[in-house]
């Protein structure tokens, strides 16, 4: 077995936490627009438009608020108030300045990981808000490298852990999305650890892949010394 030499971590939902922001601002979304619609069927506009628009504005805050004005504009047929739209673009700026909330056990587990090992952040979003959280996280001093990206692929994970580390092939990749965090780090032969948040946007759901000699699941980083220390003996 090739010694493992480089970790990388996702940021939202991994070290702190992310999507209840997003949860709460669409609740409240939805009740500015209650008389247009069910609930449901707000959502479903809602997911539609940053389905669509991923392409478009990538991931993050902006692109989220942008697809709730869309959203507002198509269930109101073009009729909707422009105190509507000042509230969804407060909500936004509300979402860019909310406190960094550091998941349990993530701040021991970089500490005894970052004398070992290189750490490299890999995350996806905002530019600004990624930095942001970061800064007010406390956490940057633990990372050999930052990386935000716009997505998240096999040639990512190839890219990056070629230019911070020794390759994928001694690399490791620990996150909350099956998706992004899991399925393209195998696939770019690194060694991948999920830790399940209990809140994980629907557009980041993927099949488990059990079996796979790479693969490993945690419930939380707690464990994640004791699963490193196992691989590389």
């Amino acid at each position: 077995m090739l010694r493992l030499t480089t970790i990388g971590f996702d940021a939202d939902d991994t070290l702190w936490q992310n999507e209840q922001f997003f949860r709460m601002t669409e609740d409240r979304f939805v009740a500015l627009l209650g008389e247009h619609g069910e609930a449901t069927e707000i959502s479903g506009r809602l997911l539609e438009a940053e389905r669509r628009n991923l392409g478009f504005y990538g991931f993050g805050i902006k692109g989220f608020v942008l697809s709730m004005i869309e959203t507002a504009i198509e269930v109101t047929k073009g009729q909707v108030p422009a105190s509507v739209i000042g509230e969804i673009l407060a909500a936004g700026r509300e979402m860019a300045a909310h406190p960094v909330q550091t998941l349990p056990h993530v701040r021991e587990t970089l500490e005894a990981l970052s004398d070992d090992y290189r750490l490299v952040l890999i995350t996806k979003g905002d530019l600004f808000d990624q930095e942001r959280k970061l800064a007010q996280s406390g956490l940057g001093d633990f990372f050999h490298a930052v990386e935000i990206v716009s997505d998240k692929k096999a040639t990512t994970y190839d890219r990056i852990f070629s230019r911070h580390g020794d390759g994928a092939g001694r690399a490791m990749m620990v996150g909350n999305s099956l998706k992004s965090d899991i399925l393209p780090a195998l696939e770019a032969g690194c060694w991948a650890v999920h830790v399940p948040h209990h809140l994980t946007w629907v557009l980041e759901h993927a099949d488990e892949p059990v079996g796979h000699g790479r693969y490993h699941a945690i419930p939380d980083l707690g464990p994640l010394r004791g699963l490193v220390q196992r691989l590389v003996r």
